[in-house]
């Protein structure tokens, strides 16, 4: 009866459940179920990693469009984020990712095989917690009881949390000091359990602060079990290989093949190239961008006027600025960043394309392995042949993140910890890790140039970040740091936070909604643009399939959103 249970959900989440009465459920042998019966437990766990994945990249990229971390359209938040949004999340999770889970424990736990099952744990509880974060309240107690739950109630974003810990602190105790075999191929540590211990606890504490816990954060962090350097990093590695199969970045599948790619989200990109001023009045250029962005032409305003699609002005005239930035943004630019090759678009911006392919700028070399900007302003459309070929990574969690929120949580919170030291060793972790990613373009960074200036050398001496690079960098943000208030101090820490972040829309989402920084964040371009998303929309399959769900609205808040921070 376990068998056609799962089979049963699956079926019910992916749509076909109208049909079930047609189906003579007691004798159909389902060739795809994983069971107990025909499972292999290393294929059962590799599967149960791709869908991890999986479900990352399905939850990650409306959040971090939502908090300015990439762009999106549509005009109004409704129409950039429908119902449908989270669909391929949700199929992912529930018809896949959590039966294949449940599976493996049915194998792993009676024989013992603790590393299998504790990992397991510790990514659905993963996902468990970002599911409420973007969604709020959804099925967990009641889900995948097949015949049992045919319409599996929700359970409240308070209840999924909890439920979520004691699942990852039933799989630390599973890990510590097990001599259980690790499985076959485990693609973040090789089975190392100290780490995946890091990391367990590491996700305690993200949730901890999102929930203003300052006794379980000092607690965690005294216990010096959670992700504190590079080796410590929570992140997915992709490969290189183009086809049988695509092993390649998400973003540099988007931008290195022949299509135009996504536009980069102007404030975002502003972050890094010009939001920063020292009290001389010089700009401060974030060491990040050469790593993160990839620059197809060095004047981004000198183009054709068919290029633009800036809604106000024909051509990037900042008089033409919305009105109603002043207020937040005064000094964010409109349209694209003059005087640079940057060129995105503005937030929520629904102006139809035009022909800007050539000049749009592309995702860089970290964290899709894209190409690295050494002001050759190339076409990063080349059949998928440039650049570091797409072995990226997705930075589920970071040391450098894993500083930031601590220094954020000894801003608001008043937990033990030192702010400005975990600002400047979240900053020094972030840079050394974009920096890290020239290993995948050697040919590129050793190559010898002839600058217009008379100036020659490698692309490393010339362009690239060196230690200099790093504590000048450092330096400017602590001067600013020290020479504000308060409140100064956090936006500070909240933009560095965002900055580090790129790759993950995830944390970016919740900064915001923590603490409603950055101070200038860019509004949409319109003046209209409806209710930002608190939370989303449930999934429309999810809705249409089940008895017991109504749908929310974009002001319905996960549990640990007081509703205090104004939000646009």
């Amino acid at each position: 009866m376990k068998i056609i249970n799962r089979l049963i959900v699956v079926l019910f989440v992916l749509g076909f459940a109208s049909s079930c009465e047609n189906l003579e459920l007691d004798l159909l042998d389902d060739p795809n179920a994983i069971t107990p019966e025909n499972a292999s437990l290393n294929d059962l766990y590799n599967s149960v990693q791709l869908q991890f994945r999986t479900a990352f990249l399905n939850a990650e990229a409306a959040p971090g469009q939502a908090s300015r971390l990439y762009y999106a359209g549509g005009g109004t938040y409704e129409d950039f984020a429908p119902a449908e949004t989270f669909d391929g999340l949700w199929n992912t999770v529930y018809a896949g990712l959590f039966p294949d889970i449940d599976a493996l424990l049915a194998i792993s736990e009676p024989g013992g095989f603790d590393v299998h099952s504790a990992t397991a744990k510790i990514m659905k509880g993963y996902v468990l917690i970002t599911l409420a974060d973007i969604l709020g309240d959804v099925p967990n107690s009641q889900a995948l009881q097949g015949t049992d739950a045919i319409s599996p109630g929700a359970d409240s974003s308070s209840d999924v949390y909890a439920a979520a810990i004691a699942l990852i602190d039933e799989a630390i105790g599973q890990l510590s000091g097990t001599s259980a075999g690790a499985p076959a191929f485990e693609g973040f540590f090789g089975g190392d359990t100290d780490q995946w211990i890091k990391v367990a606890n590491t996700i305690k504490l993200k949730a901890a602060i999102n929930t203003k816990d300052s006794g379980t954060i000092n607690s965690l962090v005294s216990s010096g079990n959670i992700i504190t350097s590079a080796s410590d990093d929570f992140q997915f590695q992709y490969g290189n290989t183009r086809t049988n199969p695509n092993s390649r970045h998400p973003f540099y599948n988007n931008h290195y093949e022949n299509g135009d790619g996504t536009y980069m989200s102007n404030y975002f990109m502003w972050l890094l190239a010009g939001d920063k001023v020292a009290a001389s009045g010089a700009t401060i250029t974030d060491p990040r961008i050469r790593y993160y962005f990839y620059r197809k032409v060095d004047d981004a305003e000198a183009q054709d006027q068919t290029t633009f699609s800036c809604t106000f002005s024909i051509f990037p005239d900042q008089s033409f600025k919305p009105a109603h930035w002043e207020a937040t943004s005064p000094n964010v630019p409109y349209c694209v960043i003059p005087n640079s090759g940057y060129s995105g678009r503005d937030h929520l911006n629904s102006s139809g394309i035009p022909p800007d392919g050539p000049i749009r700028t592309s995702y860089g070399l970290y964290p899709g392995g894209g190409q690295f900007d050494d002001d050759t302003f190339g076409d990063t459309r080349q059949a998928g042949t440039s650049g570091g070929l797409g072995q990226g990574i997705l930075p589920i969690m970071l040391s450098s993140m894993t500083d930031l929120l601590r220094a954020e949580a000894a801003l608001s919170l008043g937990t033990s910890d030192d702010a400005r030291a975990l600002l400047e060793s979240g900053i020094r972790a972030s840079i050394a890790k974009a920096v890290s990613f020239e290993s995948l373009v050697p040919a590129t960074m050793s190559r010898s140039v002839v600058l217009r200036d008379g100036r020659e050398g490698t692309i490393r001496d010339l362009f690239g970040t060196d230690a200099g690079d790093i504590d000048n960098y450092v330096a400017s943000v602590l001067e600013l740091y020290d020479a504000t208030d308060a409140d100064g101090k956090l936006d500070l820490v909240a933009k560095e936070m965002m900055i580090a972040t790129w790759g993950n829309g995830i944390e970016a989402y919740n900064l915001y909604r923590r603490t409603g920084k950055p101070n200038n964040m860019v509004p949409a371009l319109e003046s209209s643009y409806g209710q930002f998303p608190r939370t989303f929309l449930l999934p429309a399959v999810h809705v249409t399939r089940n008895a017991t769900v109504s749908q929310k609205t974009f002001n319905d808040r996960v549990f640990w959103d007081d509703g205090s921070v104004d939000l646009y």
